[in-house]
C-alpha cells in the first residue's frame, strides 16, 4: 500500500456527521431560506412597480395586475394542497421503511434518516408551502394601476419554480424509497459507508516507538450510551498543547457508563476538563462515521435474519456474504488493531484501538457460519469466500480464515448425514448455487 504520509484530521467532521444523523436541520434551514427568498422577491416586486410608476407605464402595471390575479388561484391551490401532499407522501414512505427494517434489520432506518434526497424533498416541500403562504399575504385588494404599490409577480414565478422542483424531487424521492426496499441497493449503501471509514483511517506508517508511561486517566462524565464518535482533531490539538499522548480506552461502538475511564494520559499531566469538552460523542445507537466494525455488524445482522426459520431466504444471506468478502478483501493488507493520530509535526498525539483483522473476520463469519449448515447455498458461498481471502492474505493473517473454514466443515458434517449432500454443500461456489 502506498504511504501517503500522516493525514490531519478534519475539525468539522464530527459536527457534519451529527447534522447528517438529524432530520430537522435541513428542513429548518430551508424554512429560513424560504423567508429570506420571499423578502428578496417582495423587494424586487416593489422596485419593479416603483420603476413602472416613475415611467408612467400604467398599461404594463395593468398587465402585471392581470397576471398576478390569474396566478393567485394557483398559489391558493398550492398552499392548501402542499401540506396534505407532504403528509400522504411521508406516511407511505414511513410504511415502506418499516417494511424494509422488518425484512432486513432495524438499522437500515438510519439510511433513510441520512438520505440526502429524503431531507431535500421534505425541505423543498415545506419551503414551497411556507413561501406560497407568504405570497398570499402580498396580494393587495387595490387593482387601479395608479394606486398599486406592490404586485407579487416575481413571487408568483418563484412559487411556480418551487412547485416544479417539488415534482422533480418527488419522482427522485419515490425512486430512492423503492430502492430502499430492495436488498441489493441497501447492501451496496452499507458497503460504501464502510469503505468510507477505511478511507478516513490515517494512511501513514504506524508508530514504532513505545508510548510514554501512563500518568493518569480521565473518567467519563455524562449519560450512559454507545460511544458514537470522537473529535480526533480536538483531541490531537489538546494533546499537542499539553505535550502528552492521549489513548482512547473504549473502542467506537462500546457501551460506556459514567465513572469509567475513557482516556488515558501518557507522558505528562492530564489536560484540563474544559479542553476535553465535546471530544467524545455518546448516543443511543452506533453510527458509521468512524466505526470500522459497524458495517460488518449490519451485514451480519441481515444475513442472520435471512437464515432464520421465519424468513428462510438464503439468497439474501449470499448477497451479504458477497459484501462481507468484498470488505475483508480490501482490509486484508491494511494495518489494523491500533490507529496513531499525529499532529502537524508528525508526533503521535492520540492512540485509538480499532478492530483487528481477527475481530473483523470473526464479526463477518462467526454468526453466519453457525447458522449456515442447513443451507448449502450459503455454505458453498462461504467456503468460496474464505478460499479467496486465504489467497489474498499473508501468512500472518490466514489463521482466522483457516479456523473458520475448518469449523464450517465440522458444522456441515454434523448437520448433513448423507455423504452426497455433504459433498455438495462443501463444494466452493461464488454464487452459492449458481
Amino acid at each position: 500500500m502506498r504511504d501517503r504520509g500522516p493525514r490531519p484530521p478534519r475539525a468539522l467532521s464530527p459536527l457534519r456527521e451529527h447534522l447528517r444523523e438529524t432530520f430537522w436541520f435541513a428542513p429548518a434551514l430551508t424554512l429560513v431560506c424560504a423567508f429570506v427568498l420571499w423578502f428578496a422577491a417582495a423587494a424586487v416586486d416593489e422596485q419593479l412597480v416603483s420603476y413602472l410608476r416613475r415611467e408612467q407605464a400604467y398599461d404594463d402595471i395593468q398587465d402585471l395586475v392581470s397576471v398576478a390575479e390569474d396566478t393567485k388561484q394557483i398559489v391558493v391551490t398550492v398552499s392548501s394542497a402542499m401540506m396534505t401532499f407532504i403528509g400522504v407522501v411521508f406516511s407511505i414512505s414511513l410504511v415502506a421503511v418499516q417494511m424494509a427494517s422488518g425484512q432486513l434489520t432495524p438499522r437500515v432506518v438510519r439510511i433513510f434518516i441520512r438520505s440526502r434526497i429524503s431531507k431535500l424533498t421534505l425541505s423543498v416541500f415545506l419551503a414551497t408551502f411556507v413561501f406560497s403562504l407568504l405570497v398570499l399575504s402580498s396580494y393587495e385588494s387595490e387593482t387601479d394601476p395608479r394606486l398599486v404599490t406592490s404586485l407579487p409577480f416575481v413571487q408568483s414565478v418563484l412559487t411556480a419554480v418551487l412547485v416544479g422542483l417539488s415534482l422533480l424531487l418527488f419522482i427522485g424521492y419515490v425512486s430512492s424509497t423503492l430502492r430502499l426496499m430492495q436488498v441489493g441497493p441497501v447492501l451496496d449503501r452499507i458497503t460504501r459507508d464502510t469503505f468510507r471509514v477505511l478511507g478516513r483511517m490515517p494512511a501513514g506508517r504506524p508508530a514504532t516507538e513505545p508510548l510514554p508511561a501512563e500518568t493518569g486517566q480521565i473518567l467519563y462524565e455524562g449519560r450512559a450510551g454507545v460511544l458514537r464518535d470522537v473529535n480526533v482533531a480536538r483531541l490531537v490539538r489538546t494533546a499537542r498543547r499539553q505535550g502528552v499522548v492521549l489513548r482512547l480506552i473504549p473502542r467506537l461502538g462500546d457501551f460506556v457508563v459514567p465513572g469509567t475511564p475513557v482516556l488515558a494520559v501518557h507522558g505528562g499531566a492530564a489536560p484540563p476538563r474544559h479542553a476535553l469538552r465535546y471530544t467524545v460523542s455518546v448516543g443511543v445507537q452506533r453510527t458509521p462515521h468512524l466505526d470500522l466494525a459497524f458495517g460488518l455488524r449490519q451485514l451480519s445482522d441481515i444475513a442472520l435474519r435471512a437464515l432464520s426459520s421465519a424468513v428462510n431466504d438464503p439468497t439474501t444471506a449470499v448477497q451479504c456474504l458477497d459484501r462481507i468478502v468484498q470488505f475483508l478483501a480490501a482490509a486484508v493488507r491494511l494495518p489494523l488493531g491500533t490507529v496513531h493520530h499525529r499532529d502537524r509535526t508528525g508526533a503521535v498525539r492520540l492512540v485509538q484501538e480499532v478492530p483487528s483483522w481477527e475481530d473483523l473476520v470473526d464479526l463477518g463469519f462467526e454468526e453466519v457460519r453457525r447458522c449456515a449448515a442447513p443451507a448449502p447455498q450459503v455454505t458453498r458461498r462461504l467456503l468460496a469466500g474464505i478460499d479467496d481471502l486465504v489467497r489474498l492474505a499473508g501468512p500472518e493473517r490466514r489463521g482466522p480464515l483457516v479456523r473458520h473454514r475448518a469449523l464450517l466443515v465440522q458444522n456441515v458434517q454434523r448437520a448433513v448425514p448423507d455423504a452426497a449432500e455433504r459433498a455438495f454443500a462443501l463444494r466452493p461456489d461464488r454464487q452459492g448455487i449458481g
